[in-house]
C-alpha cells in the first residue's frame, strides 16, 4: 500500500496512494491519460504496470480509467484497481461528486469570483470546442466557478482557482478564453507559444472511497519553479493542504 507519506515514483509518475480498490497518481504534463493514436506512453498502460510489478500480479492487472485530465495539463487523478470500485467512482462522476478543482494562470483582466455557464459543441474531427448559443444541435451546458487568488499587475496574469460544476471536454480552456481571459500557454484557445506549457493543473481530488465510504482527498501543487507558476509560488505554497480548508 502507498499512502501520501509514502510516495513512489515510477518511470516519471507520481503514485501518491494505492490500496485494494483505488489508486491516486499525479499525470505528468504532455502524457496521455489512456493510450491514443500517438502510440505514445500513457498514465494508464504505466499503472497497469506498476500495480503488476508493485503487486506481484502473475497477470494483467486490471485498472479503470474514471475520468480524464487533457494531453497537455497535469495533475492529480484517481484510477479504479476493481470493477467494484470503478462504477461507483464512474457513478460520483457522473453526479458531480467526485470533486476536481484545478489552479490556473490566466491572462488578461479575470474577475474576482465568477461563475461561467456556457453551451460547448465539440468538433471531433478537429479536436476543437467552441462555445455556441444554447440550443445549437450538439451542444452541452458547461458550469463552472472560479476565484482569482492573486495578481500579478506587471504580467497581466491571475492565478485563478476554478471548480468544475459539469465536466465537459477542455471546459476550464474555452470557458475562460470565451470569458476574455485566456489561460497562459493555452496555443489552441489562448496566445500559447512554442515551448510554453499550459498553466492549469489539477491540484485537488476529493471522492468517497468506494467501499469504505469515506472521504479521501488530495492536494498537489504544480511545479512552482517553471513559468508562470514561480509568480505566484508564494501563493500556492501558502495554501493549506487540508481539502476543508483550501477552498
Amino acid at each position: 500500500m502507498v499512502d501520501p507519506a509514502g510516495e513512489v515514483v515510477y518511470r516519471g509518475v507520481r503514485v501518491l496512494y494505492m490500496d485494494n480498490h483505488v489508486l491516486v497518481a499525479v499525470k505528468p504534463p504532455n502524457l496521455p491519460a489512456q493510450a491514443d493514436a500517438s502510440g505514445d506512453p500513457d498514465l494508464l498502460t504505466l499503472m497497469k504496470a506498476y500495480v503488476k510489478e508493485a503487486c506481484a500480479k502473475p497477470g494483467a492487472a486490471y485498472l479503470g480509467l474514471v475520468h480524464r485530465l487533457d494531453r497537455p495539463v497535469g495533475g492529480l487523478m484517481v484510477l479504479a484497481r476493481t470493477s467494484k470500485a470503478a462504477a461507483r467512482l464512474s457513478a460520483q462522476a457522473r453526479a458531480h461528486t467526485l470533486g476536481r478543482e484545478y489552479l490556473a494562470v490566466a491572462e488578461g483582466e479575470a474577475p474576482e469570483a465568477a461563475e461561467l455557464t456556457d453551451w460547448l459543441r465539440k468538433n471531433r474531427d478537429a479536436n476543437i470546442v467552441r462555445a455556441v448559443p444554447a440550443g445549437t444541435e450538439g451542444a452541452r451546458e458547461a458550469r463552472l466557478s472560479l476565484t482569482r487568488l492573486a495578481r500579478a499587475e506587471g504580467a497581466g496574469l491571475s492565478l485563478l482557482r476554478v471548480r468544475l460544476h459539469t465536466g465537459r471536454s477542455h471546459q476550464i480552456r474555452v470557458q475562460c478564453a470565451h470569458a476574455g481571459y485566456p489561460l497562459w500557454g493555452d496555443a489552441r484557445y489562448g496566445d500559447g507559444r512554442p515551448g510554453r506549457q499550459i498553466a492549469l493543473w489539477g491540484a485537488i481530488l476529493r471522492f468517497e472511497h468506494p467501499t469504505l465510504r469515506t472521504e479521501r482527498a488530495f492536494f498537489t501543487p504544480p511545479a512552482l519553479k517553471a513559468e508562470p507558476w514561480r509568480i505566484f509560488a508564494d501563493t500556492v505554497s501558502s495554501l493549506p493542504l487540508r481539502q476543508e480548508a483550501f477552498f
